[in-house]
């Protein structure tokens, strides 16, 4: 299938984890994918790997900290596809073990210059190559971690933290509330455009971010953003979405 008649899609932090295995699944459903990837290496090496399974997988060198580097990953963009159906926001980075008490304040900027600053920067890049596609789709790929509303109820409603003891990682968590904030904005903003904006919480996977010691493979946690960013023009927008193993999988409160 050529670029022009299939769907494009663009996934940060594709190299390795949920994010290369969102890649692999959206290519195997036909679109052709632009791994992005600031390592240009890895990048490379991950294109590589998917390319020799039959899937159109192009390396896309994009470091979502760096607003010069979108912009030429929109330039290259522009001039190869003309347009953009389907933005995975997937790049994020962990954050220290310890209690809000114990966290400086410069661990949490960095966190956060990936995980809520970096989304910001690569949407407002690509979004005019998403309001030229008849509908698009964008997705945060945010946790549950940071649902204000389990926060606060302190339980964690996946289950995989027992009751009463909702994780306090400072960093990790409200950058993920934050992200879920800038999740709504946007969809609030581009409501009637054919733009859905919705927020994924890929469950417990065993990434680099927990050590492996999620329980979930990276195959099952891809799924719900590779649902959300399939969506029928029908489907819904400024919802949060988790995996719980149904098919539509688990409505998370904000």
């Amino acid at each position: 299938m050529s670029a022009q008649t299939a769907r494009i899609a663009v996934v940060t932090g594709a190299n390795k984890g949920i994010g290369r295995e969102i890649t692999r699944q959206l290519a195997e459903r036909g679109h052709v994918v632009y791994l992005g990837a600031r390592d240009a290496e890895r990048g490379r090496a991950t294109e590589s790997e998917l390319r020799a399974d039959g899937l159109d997988v192009r390396f896309l060198h994009l470091d979502v900290t760096d607003e010069k580097s979108a912009e030429l990953a929109a330039r290259r963009l522009t001039e190869e596809a003309g347009l953009l159906h389907v933005l995975v926001n997937n790049a994020g980075v962990g954050g220290p073990m310890l209690p809000p008490s114990r966290t400086p304040a410069h661990q949490v900027r960095t966190v956060y210059e990936t995980n809520v600053f970096g989304v910001v920067t690569v949407t407002n890049a690509l979004l005019p190559l998403l309001h030229r596609a008849p509908s698009a789709r964008i997705v945060n790929v945010s946790s549950a971690i940071g649902s204000l509303a389990a926060a606060a109820a302190n339980l964690d409603p996946t289950g995989v933290h027992p009751p009463g003891e909702f994780p306090v990682m400072l960093s990790y968590a409200t950058s993920k509330a934050a992200l879920n904030a800038v999740t709504l904005t946007y969809a609030n903003e581009l409501r009637g455009t054919g733009i859905l904006v919705n927020a994924a919480s890929p469950g417990f996977v065993a990434t680099d971010i927990n050590g492996h010691h999620g329980t979930l493979t990276t195959e099952q946690g891809a799924r719900i953003p590779v649902l959300l960013a399939t969506l029928g023009d029908d489907g819904p927008t400024a919802t949060f979405l988790g995996e719980d193993g149904t098919p539509q999988g688990q409505a998370l409160q904000w």
